[in-house]
């Protein structure tokens, strides 16, 4: 199997799940730093995907690009044509929440959206982008185990980075979103779509409100406290789809 977007990445194929940073660089990362014997299984258009294992379990790691509509792609092709049942989504995000500081671990439990991505699925009315619960009560399991402090919460999937209106995330932010991220929306409808299981797993990197922002040292460090509870859910979800 080959689309226009992933090279046939067989033997060694994908594991059952994909965790899905942004950067083909953090990809790479994070297979080096936390895999067994990792494997490049897809490098169309430099989005860099690598199989390996961790605790024996098979798992893929591969980048989305940035934004509604390259995660969509990427997503939409993994779902449907190479036999993936989770899609992990871990990246940064800006915190908007009245209660979320620099280097917090949120849980998306739905992605609010300013995108209109769902229209094509035809409903009559908005179409909630909802995580996978199976996969939260993994992530939430698996964070207990491991010791690391999490916040769950809807999300704001942006499809602008750069938005002409000065105060448009205050409004959010009013209604309970946490943080504001540019992926979590469009994985959510594609598992939606597809009968899969989706979580976007993310990191406050910065603070928009007050421009507060990590430093690299502290990106470093909490990356991979997230990585490493996306890698643990990934395992309890194996036996879930033994």
């Amino acid at each position: 199997m080959q689309t226009p977007h992933i090279a046939n990445p067989a033997p060694v194929g994908f594991g059952k799940t994909v965790l899905m940073p942004g950067d083909p660089k953090r990809s790479r990362w994070i297979a080096e730093t936390f895999l067994t014997d990792p494997v490049l299984v897809n490098d169309v258009r430099g989005v860099q995907g690598y199989t390996g294992t961790y605790k024996g379990v098979k798992i893929t790691v591969m980048a989305s690009g940035m934004g509604i509509p390259s995660i969509g792609i990427y997503s939409y092709e993994l779902f449907n044509f190479f036999g993936v049942e989770n899609i992990i989504r871990v990246g940064s995000a800006g915190g908007i929440g009245k209660d979320v500081k620099l280097r917090d671990v949120l849980l998306a439990i739905g992605a609010n959206t300013n995108s209109n991505y769902a229209e094509q699925f035809g409903v009559r009315g908005t179409l909630s982008a909802t995580c996978s619960y199976e996969l939260l009560q993994a992530a939430t399991e698996a964070a207990g185990r491991c010791g690391i402090d999490v916040k769950v919460g809807p999300l704001l999937s942006s499809d602008t980075f750069y938005d002409a209106e000065e105060d448009a995330l205050r409004p959010w932010a009013k209604m309970g979103t946490l943080a504001v991220e540019m992926e979590a929306a469009g994985l959510y409808y594609n598992a939606m779509a597809a009968g899969k299981r989706a979580l976007a797993i993310c990191t406050v990197s910065d603070l928009p409100f007050t421009g507060e922002g990590c430093t690299a040292l502290e990106r470093q460090e909490t990356f991979s406290d997230m990585i490493r509870l996306a890698l643990e859910t990934a395992v309890l979800m194996d036996g879930e789809d033994a």
